[in-house]
């Protein structure tokens, strides 16, 4: 048996925040205890100071780092973008595709694949992936490239279900041509399904949660509502995927919350309408992350959208809308955290048991409790990471460029 670890420090809890003491052997959570236990004398001591002991972050929606888009089908990418997104606190992934060729998606589930198999001893565990086009809403598509968007095909769509085992979730906009169809296949194979990138009316969602669906992609972004829809239909105003997320209770949404794709009062209102349990943090991040300013491509090397990263965000080459992320989840939680006012246990649970959750993951995972995974991110009194460990083995936080 490994001897044990003992982290102390100010634990963030999902519902609070107290001095105490973690207990890891074997990677797993042992016990939790108060500021006075003794702790066991051969135990290696990881201690928080003034700083924070946190859940690893999971993340739902990253398409890269480094460098590195996970669509660029290649070891490289994989390792280079794990790896930064470790850095930044985030110990479990799900790989985020992109609008592309048949043949390139396929590759990025291999990688995914085999990536969960055997993992990045350096970077982020893959939860699998978040299947995440080519079935958007052409008009809806945002930075993804244009010409890989299209229907949803039985003959198309069976061959990604093969590795159903390995996705966590799989986004459709429920208004194109065999969307039904693909959300039903994903249901009966066990996978989640959210919608994104559309512009479906209320009634429509409504038909798209009585499929299953159960999550929605980056709340305010790339996402029809009640002043988008009136151009087809001057009356009765009708709603659409916004209205629909904020009504459902069974829907769990996520927000971009790097400052620049939503402001305080967006952040907040979600916050109210969906609570912490429905609503998690993620950073939809591309390969700009830890790069410095300068055009890059979302996608696939080959055949991916060009955008630019300048002012801490991704934009359009021409500057008129925003492309993506290019920060880590750690500034995601100093962000939203600034910006609302929130406390700080409950921003880390958006970022941590909520995701979890949202994945069907958080029996093992996102939070600090006894029976979990040992994912523990050591942070100081202003949120930056200080120590990352996963499973209760420590991660290397320089940059490796092997």
């Amino acid at each position: 048996m490994t001897m044990p670890i003992a982290f102390r420090g100010q634990i963030v809890f999902p519902s609070r925040i107290e001095r105490g003491a973690i207990l890891v052997r074997e990677g797993r959570i042992t016990d939790v205890l108060d500021a006075g236990a003794t702790l066991p004398a051969e135990a290696t001591i990881v201690d928080a100071g003034d700083g924070y002991l946190a859940p690893g972050f999971v993340e739902l929606h990253c398409h890269g780092g480094d460098g590195g888009d996970f669509m660029d089908g290649t070891d490289e990418s994989f390792r280079h973008a794990l790896q930064a997104h470790a850095r930044h606190g985030t110990t479990r992934m799900a790989i985020t595709t992109t609008v592309a060729r048949h043949d390139q998606i396929l590759a990025t589930l291999e990688l995914t694949r085999q990536f969960r198999r055997t993992p990045e001893p350096n970077g982020s565990r893959v939860m699998g992936a978040h299947f995440y086009g080519p079935y958007f809403r052409y008009e809806a598509r945002g930075a993804h490239p244009g010409a890989s968007v299209r229907p949803a095909v039985q003959q198309e769509f069976d061959q990604y279900l093969e590795y159903a085992d390995d996705l966590v979730t799989a986004t459709v906009a429920p208004e194109i041509v065999g969307a039904k169809e693909f959300a039903l296949a994903c249901r009966a194979k066990g996978v989640r399904t959210n919608v994104g990138h559309s512009w479906a009316t209320f009634a429509q969602m409504t038909e798209a949660v009585e499929w299953g669906v159960r999550h929605i992609d980056h709340l305010f972004c790339a996402m029809s509502d009640k002043s988008k829809l009136r151009q087809f239909q001057m009356y009765p105003m009708q709603g659409g995927v916004l209205e629909a997320t904020l009504y459902y209770d069974e829907l769990t949404t996520e927000v971009i919350a790097d400052g620049k794709h939503l402001d305080a009062s967006l952040l907040l209102l979600a916050l109210k309408i969906k609570g912490p349990d429905r609503l998690a943090l993620v950073t939809d991040c591309s390969r700009a992350l830890d790069m410095p300013n300068g055009n890059y491509v979302i996608g696939p090397r080959d055949g991916g959208e060009p955008f630019v990263k300048q002012d801490d965000v991704g934009m359009l080459p021409d500057l008129t809308a925003l492309a993506s992320s290019v920060q880590g989840m750690d500034h995601m939680i100093r962000t939203f955290a600034r910006l609302t006012g929130r406390p700080l246990w409950e921003v880390i649970r958006m970022a941590s048991l909520t995701p979890a959750h949202i994945a069907g993951r958080d029996h093992e995972l996102g939070s600090l409790e006894k029976g979990k995974r040992a994912d523990v991110v050591v942070l100081n009194r202003d949120l930056a990471v200080r120590r990352v460990f996963i499973d209760g083995a420590e991660l290397p936080l320089s940059v490796d460029r092997s």
